[in-house]
């Protein structure tokens, strides 16, 4: 197990969940990974029985199952996607949680992308666009808890996606929210004129509850909007002047 600055960090995968956790506590790994692996258990054996769940491009009502189920299904239906569209977000969210009542004081868990954080210090995350110019180039410092943080692609992502955003990152206090958000404005962001594309993704997640900001690439193109955390450089390439301010 790797300690950096009196933070342990250690990644895993479990079968499609493809996890990085950082805590204050060298237990908070073996928490985050427990409840991450019984909670797709729950989901599994829900979806023995509700086959459409997994499959469903729209919201789906649940009127009683699991938790990590009836979360899926909330934040679908506030961000109009089919629920497996936060199964990511909803997965770190329910780790962090867990890992909070076993008394850790930061709690950040990533999936696939996702991102769940609780801390009571600064935490740096970077953005990762595939081959785009911007792509591992700059990244958020988080320092407002709890957040979620949740990146879609219409290019690069293996997740299903209907529209051509290199990237669209979305913020809001739960990782499972940002991620069903996160799909909802990626869905949209397509056309021939790229500051034009910008400017729908961005009314779409200004139409969504609980989404606090966002940010979007397409076309190294860069729009943002809303509460978005400090930007921070990851590597020398200065990348400021792309960046536009949507109202």
């Amino acid at each position: 197990m790797k300690r950096t600055k009196s933070l342990f960090k250690e990644s895993f995968s479990i079968k499609e969940s493809s996890c990085t956790i950082i805590s204050d506590k060298k237990s908070g790994f073996e928490i985050a990974r427990e409840s991450i692996t019984q909670n797709r258990i729950k989901l599994e054996k829900y979806i023995e029985f509700n086959s459409s769940f997994i499959s469903s491009l729209k919201p789906m009502h649940v009127p009683k199952g699991p938790l990590i189920v009836e979360l899926m299904a909330k934040y679908a239906e506030l961000a109009n996607v089919g629920p497996m569209a936060s199964v990511a977000g909803v997965l770190a969210d329910l780790a962090v949680s867990d890992m909070k009542k076993c008394g850790c004081n930061v709690a950040v868990v990533e999936n696939g992308g996702e991102i769940s954080a609780f801390s009571d210090i600064p935490i740096d995350v970077g953005l990762s666009a595939g081959d785009v110019s911007l792509s591992n180039s700059f990244g958020f410092r988080l320092v407002d808890f709890p957040v979620g943080v949740a990146t879609s692609s219409g290019r690069f992502s293996h997740a299903l996606s209907f529209g051509e955003a290199d990237a669209v990152t979305i913020f809001c206090e739960t990782a499972g929210m940002a991620d069903a958000a996160a799909t909802a404005v990626c869905n949209v962001v397509k056309s021939n004129r790229s500051d034009k594309a910008i400017k729908i993704g961005i009314k779409k997640a200004k139409s969504i509850q609980n989404v606090l900001g966002v940010l979007i690439i397409y076309n190294d193109l860069v729009g943002t909007a809303g509460n978005i955390p400090k930007i921070i450089k990851i590597n020398k390439k200065n990348t400021s002047q792309n960046f536009q301010h949507l109202k």
